[in-house]
């Protein structure tokens, strides 16, 4: 077989890898360069990528700037692994960080560097927690999405995922997350929203609830993977006073929705909230493996040694990752993703009134979900139509064959999620609405003709 063919190396890779991998079965190339938005395969195709790493790649591929610090720091010398020992690189970017944080937590702030995915920051944070309050238990949200490590997974709200584990984490309850297009409580709108501040307040609060007071309540201020769903300002209120009442920690969980994705430099921030915990992955480390936990120092009750990780010391990441805080941090920079992102829903909405499969649209900056439904089933009693993950996958399939590349999320994985890159040019935007749209029109022809 030839080695300028993507089949070359995806039969490779199906001879090699774990079952497990999922991307090359969606978009099966083989990538040879990458640039800004764009990608090229080994056969000379060109892809607009608006995944971008899963939304870890916040300025693009091989961004010049932030490849720029990571060349200086390769030929300066200086260390590239240091467990957790410091450097003057290290130095910069911990400064950075603190930084950006709520005022409480800019001279109170702890971090913990981890091993390098997400999940190994949610992992070290329920450890933090427990260690700190002596407690078991902890509270998450449905829909969540948390990491595929064994305690992360038993606090991500998917079944699939978890189905075949035995012997997760227990001590774990879920509660109704805010999510007015498929309302917990059938309900939708601020009732919906006023629904689920009562049956979190009111059962951490009743003696009877059956729930022994938690170490930590944990949440994502935007879900990802469930969906994309912002929580209401009223809802990640609640939760900080109540939590703070009943001194329980409270961590969010900003691996995804993080570091400007939101038009804000953390998504909590919406709400005018200090949490005792941030989780950081993804974009933290300007494309380089990293995670971060941030806490209060009144959580810092562990011992030297008590958490511990062999690469939680990548300086190339940090290197990184300080040029891509300095950047996405500007104020004009932020305002621009929050315009860049009103672009898109303006022609998604548009879009939604002249088709019938979008049932919803939700977005906050530039993470975007366009949820697809079946548009010939029956409709709840929200007059909301059910999920359609089959649909969904021929739009994304659609937009693939089209060179455009987008990831689902949601239940069924009846959602497409918009990930770019947070410098993400107007003419690209266009250019992945203009796919987006012919895709999305051809496949909802397609539903409705079969009828």
């Amino acid at each position: 077989m030839n080695e300028t063919t993507n089949q070359f190396y995806l039969d490779r890779q199906n001879e090699t890898e774990s079952n497990a991998r999922t991307y090359p079965r969606k978009f099966p190339i083989a990538i040879k360069q990458a640039k800004g938005s764009y990608l090229i395969d080994v056969e000379g195709n060109k892809y607009l990528d608006f995944l971008c790493g899963a939304g870890t790649l916040a300025l693009g591929h091989n961004d010049a700037e932030v490849n720029q610090a990571m060349i200086d720091l390769l030929q300066s010398e200086a260390p590239l692994h240091t467990l957790d020992l410091t450097t003057p690189t290290k130095d910069t970017f911990v400064q950075t960080l603190l930084s950006l944080l709520p005022e409480e937590l800019k001279t109170n702030g702890r971090l913990q560097f981890c091993s390098p995915s997400g999940t190994d920051a949610v992992d070290a944070a329920i450890k933090l927690c427990k260690t700190a309050t002596g407690r078991s238990s902890i509270v998450a949200f449905s829909g969540g999405y948390h990491g595929m490590g064994h305690g992360a997974l038993a606090l991500t709200g998917n079944l699939n995922a978890k189905a075949q584990v035995n012997g997760l984490m227990p001590d774990v309850h879920f509660f109704p997350y805010p999510y007015s297009y498929r309302c917990p409580f059938g309900l939708g709108g601020e009732a919906g929203i006023d629904a689920a501040c009562a049956i979190f307040e009111r059962t951490l609060k009743d003696p009877e609830s059956g729930i022994t007071k938690p170490a930590a309540v944990i949440l994502e201020p935007i879900q990802g993977e469930g969906g994309v769903v912002p929580a209401p300002i009223k809802f990640l209120q609640t939760v900080r006073r109540v939590t703070k009442e009943l001194g329980i920690p409270m961590i969010v969980d900003e691996i995804q929705c993080g570091i400007g994705r939101s038009g804000k430099f953390f998504a909590f921030e919406y709400a005018d909230i200090t949490p005792d915990v941030i989780l950081t992955s993804k974009a933290i480390g300007g494309s380089q493996p990293m995670s971060v936990v941030i806490y209060h120092k009144d959580l810092d009750a562990w011992q030297p040694g008590a958490h511990a990780g062999t690469f939680r010391g990548n300086q190339l990441a940090m290197a990184a990752g300080t040029v891509v805080m300095k950047r996405v941090s500007k104020r004009e920079f932020l305002d621009d993703v929050v315009r860049k992102g009103a672009i898109i829903e303006q022609r998604m909405q548009k879009l939604k009134q002249e088709v019938t499969i979008i049932g919803d649209i939700r977005s906050r900056g530039l993470m975007l979900g366009v949820e697809f439904v079946d548009p010939h089933a029956e409709a709840d009693q929200l007059g909301s139509l059910p999920p359609s993950g089959i649909i969904a996958s021929k739009v994304q399939r659609e937009c693939f064959n089209n060179h455009l590349i987008m990831e689902k999320g949601g239940r069924y994985g009846s959602v497409m999620r918009c990930l770019c890159a947070l410098n993400v040019t107007d003419e690209e935007i266009n250019e992945m609405l203009e796919i987006t749209e012919q895709a999305i029109r051809k496949v909802d022809a397609d539903v409705n003709s079969h009828r």
